[in-house]
């Protein structure tokens, strides 16, 4: 087994937000065609007091190894409660540090989570007929089956 961090295996033995969302505002699906990890970020959009849309709710379904599916829990706890555009410019970097380090191998795991997300806010806001976000450096790249 790569050498993990305490909080990826935590992540990965004790996963959070996990499962789905009927009805979700939005959803994302990315995978990575070379390992087979894929991903299902759903999200819940309501809007808070001072009337911005927040991620209010958020879960993910992940086929992968160990690292794809602590990425996936990080990020929806780094997600959760964050308006929309604060949760669309959380990168790969970001989920890497938040579960203590990746190893170099296992990165491309949250870039999917951080590209899941952003798909899923996309999903939400075609649906709401508004343009998606784009992708920028600070927000992350993309990284599609």
């Amino acid at each position: 087994m790569e050498n993990y961090s305490k909080k990826v295996m935590e992540n990965f033995m004790k996963p959070k937000n996990m499962g789905e969302i009927k009805d979700a505002s939005g959803v994302g699906k990315v995978g990575n065609p070379v390992c087979g990890d894929i991903m299902w970020i759903y999200i819940m959009v309501s809007k808070d007091k001072s009337g911005n849309e927040i991620v209010k709710d958020i879960k993910f379904k992940t086929l992968g190894c160990a690292a794809a599916i602590a990425t996936s829990s990080m990020i929806t706890e780094l997600a959760k409660g964050k308006t929309l555009a604060d949760a669309y410019k959380i990168t790969k970097a970001d989920v890497a540090k938040a579960l203590d380090g990746l190893p170099p191998i296992k990165m491309h795991c949250s870039n999917l989570a951080s590209d899941g997300l952003k798909a899923a806010i996309n999903d939400y806001l075609v649906k709401q007929g508004r343009k998606p976000m784009e992708h920028t450096k600070e927000a992350g790249s993309s990284l599609r089956s």
